[in-house]
């Protein structure tokens, strides 16, 4: 009995740790966003459903195959990282949208980036240089852990140009879907309806949550 008790108590801890499929978040509060065409941020969210599902699929797959030295094993783990790449961003993304585009001047996130970049009007210029680059991509504002350090980076695709280690702060999707069905070429004017519609408390949130634990492991 205390055998089959044990053995009970291990399934149901297996159970409980058995990972579930990710769900698409549901972001249709953005619709409306001034700057933003309905059309277009409709057709983004089925285009992140896409990468979720993927991601979902991919999973599902990977457990299945045997032979990990196989080409389809190490084709699929490689289009993974597109995948789910592709599905976290795209929420980090959405998830800093929908507010009025005006930082608290007061925060500690604007303080570093004031302190680090010479000031809150430098950084934003870099950043809008980085979103501005030829090719399609992401530009990312990340926090370094490890340097306490705020750097603006370009990530090629999903998945090329990561930092290691960072964790990113404010995301720009300048793909070509995110921007061109409503502004064409104009990346430009695309970037501004992006910069008009920061939801700073997310943005400042998230600096305020790594930096602490950052803080901390440093004592």
């Amino acid at each position: 009995m205390k055998k089959l008790a044990a053995l009970s108590i291990c399934l149901a801890a297996f159970t409980m740790l058995k990972a579930e499929n990710y769900s698409p978040k549901n972001y249709s509060n953005l619709i409306g966003m001034p700057g933003f065409s309905d059309s277009l941020l409709q057709m983004h969210f089925k285009l992140y459903e896409g990468y979720v599902k993927n991601a979902n699929d991919l999973l599902a797959k990977l457990q299945t195959i045997n032979d990990a030295s196989s080409y389809e094993y190490g084709a699929l783990k490689r289009r993974l990282g597109w995948e789910f790449d592709g599905m976290r961003l795209h929420e980090l993304y959405f998830g800093n949208l929908g507010g009025n585009g005006v930082p608290d001047k007061k925060s500690s996130l604007y303080n570093a980036l004031s302190t680090q970049f010479g000031s809150f009007e430098s950084w934003k210029k870099d950043f809008i240089a980085t979103g501005s680059m030829r090719g399609i991509g992401w530009a990312v504002l990340y926090f370094d852990p490890v340097q306490g350090r705020l750097i603006n980076q370009w990530i090629n695709e999903h998945d090329v140009g990561h930092l290691a280690g960072g964790t990113p702060i404010l995301i720009m999707d300048v793909f070509e879907h995110a921007y061109m069905p409503q502004f064409g070429l104009d990346k430009a004017k695309y970037i501004a309806a992006f910069f008009a519609n920061i939801e700073w408390k997310t943005v400042e949130s998230r600096f305020s949550t790594v930096s602490t634990s950052a803080g901390e492991g440093a004592r």
